[in-house]
């Protein structure tokens, strides 16, 4: 067992033939959930699972799990995986790792002719990027009792359209209360979307936990005039007041380290007209630490900085608060197990802390979960330039097969 190899060039072939699905002009991907381009990726996965001997379900928000038997199938299964969705300008390698990292460990005990004593499943997330239906990570965080299922159902996209609907529309809608079963343990696999361990020369970063985050929308009111007779010192500019909030954003991201980030990602002004000034401004608030009580302090800090600028410039500031995720350890023996697998290969390892949110973070909450990170090319991603190398891939994939199978357990 300690010798079981996974086979990268095989895994490496699959990436690649995923990554024509929704390809962009720069070499990354461009699948947003729930579109004809999710359901052709998820239409390739199914069919390599068939392929693979699994037989596979899908719940009613739309995971798709594909199960390998064990020996005994009244154990829990170990399950892996991660999501096919992402960003518009996302990159190849972004979650459809993880999927495909665990199709190839069903394939490689395949090819060995190995099974395991408790069953093994692969899971594809619905919706793991929230980048179309906000917040991220539904399927899981339905499948954890995070979310309630009619909620998830009845979100709608900025066009309007209804997350049921669509699911319902690729023909990904099963029937499956989502969750309400026991996993043996859950293991992802994911590039690590940050520049730690290409920086220190490690391929295997054995996750210890995840970052706590919280999400806002802001909403600016001032009031819409002419550009040209309005004095300046008369004006309510709602853009001016949100650029000074962007600003405070950033401030509270360096102030809060070590382990603080803070970002404003999304900015819609209104009327949009180059000669009148704005009324109206709405952008969100990403923030994110690992430790709950200083993530807390930065919503006060920032709370406190938004309302100061609203009643000097004579404003109106709106914050909602539309997700919060606690920092997340995870299980210590998964972790382990983790370690081991990359040692037992001979593979530079080192602990680490996810900066970004999984779906990994809400399974947690039910169940065991461990970790896999591997490099990317200049800690680069959400971009259409992520980059992986194939053998850092492999590796971190191997490391997922002995992961499994020590707590999935064979004969």
């Amino acid at each position: 067992m300690q010798n079981l190899k996974i086979d990268g060039v095989r895994l490496w072939a699959s990436l690649m033939e995923m990554a024509k699905i929704g390809a962009t002009p720069k070499g990354g991907v461009c699948r947003i959930a729930l579109t004809d381009v999710d359901k052709a990726g998820r239409d390739l996965f199914v069919a390599w699972c068939k392929a693979a001997g699994c037989s596979v379900s899908v719940d009613a928000v739309g995971n798709i799990f594909a199960r390998r038997a064990g020996q005994d199938d009244s154990l829990p299964p170990i399950v892996t995986g991660s999501h096919l969705d992402s960003q518009p300008t996302g990159g190849k390698f972004d979650g459809v790792y993880g999927v495909l990292a665990g199709l190839e460990v069903m394939r490689s005990l395949n090819d060995a002719g190995i099974v395991t004593r408790a069953p093994l499943e692969v899971v594809c997330w619905t919706n793991e990027e929230g980048s179309r239906f906000a917040p991220a990570m539904v399927g899981s965080g339905a499948f954890a009792g995070v979310f309630k299922l009619a909620d998830v159902i009845d979100k709608t996209d900025v066009d309007g359209k209804k997350f049921g609907e669509e699911l319902k529309r690729i023909g990904y809608a099963g029937e499956t209360q989502p969750g309400g079963r026991k996993l043996g343990a859950y293991f992802e696999a994911h590039i690590e979307q940050g520049p730690i361990l290409e920086a220190e020369g490690k391929v295997i970063g054995a996750v210890t936990g995840a970052q706590g985050q919280r999400w806002y929308e802001v909403t600016v009111l001032g009031q819409d005039a002419h550009a040209g007779p309005t004095p300046m010192a008369r004006r309510k500019d709602a853009l001016v007041g949100a650029s000074l909030m962007v600003a405070e954003v950033n401030r509270i991201g360096h102030a809060f380290q070590p382990g603080a980030c803070a970002t404003v990602g999304m900015v819609q002004v209104s009327p949009n007209s180059r000669n009148v000034i704005p009324g109206k401004v709405w952008f969100t608030v990403d923030t994110r630490h690992p430790d709950d009580a200083r993530l807390a302090g930065m919503k006060a800090e920032m709370t406190a900085a938004f309302e100061r600028i609203a009643r000097e410039k004579g404003l109106t500031v709106e914050i909602e608060e539309i997700w919060y995720v606690a920092p997340q350890p995870f299980d210590p023996a998964c972790v382990s197990a983790v370690r081991e697998g990359a040692k037992r290969q001979g593979m530079p390892v080192m602990d680490i802390v996810s900066g970004a949110g999984h779906d990994a973070v809400y399974v947690a909450q039910t169940a065991p979960v461990g970790m896999i990170f591997v490099p990317c090319a200049g800690g680069l991603s959400h971009n259409e330039l992520e980059d992986a190398k194939a053998s850092d891939l492999a590796a971190g994939c191997e490391v997922l097969l002995h992961a499994m199978l020590d707590r999935a357990g064979t004969n």
